[in-house]
């Protein structure tokens, strides 16, 4: 008999794959009071896959579990649906709405990183971006790196500007968290309107953290690029 897909059988696999190495890895991106397991990435993206069908419902057990990996475990899922071919409008918006209203259960960099981009970034093709703005503002880092990694949803699509409006508002961010993806959407944004890279760069780079421009214009021509770098 097919085990019934739930949050409970999830947590389960996750301990079952506890390793004393992963778990000094992990250890050093979260805080001191942070639960872990001790879980390969890669492991754990395997289990998330296997569980791409559960239940929203279950998806949102695994984000009130105090350790690390049933948390990251439910942005993998979360991804692996809305990579699915085709998710319907409605759906979409679900699972935007799963992970912008447990944003406080987010608390690693990497979190952030797996899920914003499909899960929010391409629910927001097409839409008002305003909610990317009030988390521009926010005094959270983690919440002001979710505004500038959604956009990496909007690459090759009409939208695009919309992540260089983010992209001014926070690259004089001093947080890490949050000025590194300013460079990551720039490097990657070079690729579909280097044009419109150079202008940004024109106009903040004199803001921006060295490291940050040189991630900015990976991507653009060498002429170019050696007018930051």
């Amino acid at each position: 008999m097919a085990v019934a897909a739930t949050a409970d059988v999830v947590v389960a696999e996750l301990e079952a794959e506890r390793s004393p190495d992963a778990l000094a890895a992990v250890r050093g991106r979260l805080t001191p009071d942070e639960e872990a397991f001790g879980v390969r990435m890669g492991t754990l993206f395997a289990v998330a896959k296997r569980h791409t069908g559960l239940p929203l419902a279950e998806v949102v057990r695994l984000l009130a579990h105090p350790a690390f990996e049933p948390r990251m475990a439910a942005m993998c899922i979360l991804d692996f649906k809305a990579r699915r071919k085709r998710p319907g409008h409605h759906e979409r918006g679900t699972l935007a709405r799963t992970y912008l209203g447990h944003h406080d259960r987010i608390t690693t960099w990497d979190m952030v990183d797996r899920a914003a981009p499909r899960v929010v970034g391409l629910w927001l093709v097409g839409r008002d971006k305003h909610l990317l703005h009030d988390l521009a503002v926010s005094p959270e880092p983690l919440r002001r790196r979710t505004a500038m990694t959604a956009p990496l949803g909007f690459l090759g699509t009409d939208d695009l500007e919309a992540g260089f409006d983010v992209a001014a508002l926070l690259c004089a961010d001093p947080d890490p968290l949050v000025h590194k993806p300013v460079g990551i959407f720039l490097k990657h944004a070079g690729v579909h309107d280097a044009a419109r890279v150079s202008e940004f760069l024109d106009e903040h780079a004199g803001q921006m953290k060295r490291p940050v421009v040189r991630l900015a214009v990976e991507k653009l021509a060498p002429e170019v690029r050696s007018r930051w770098v």
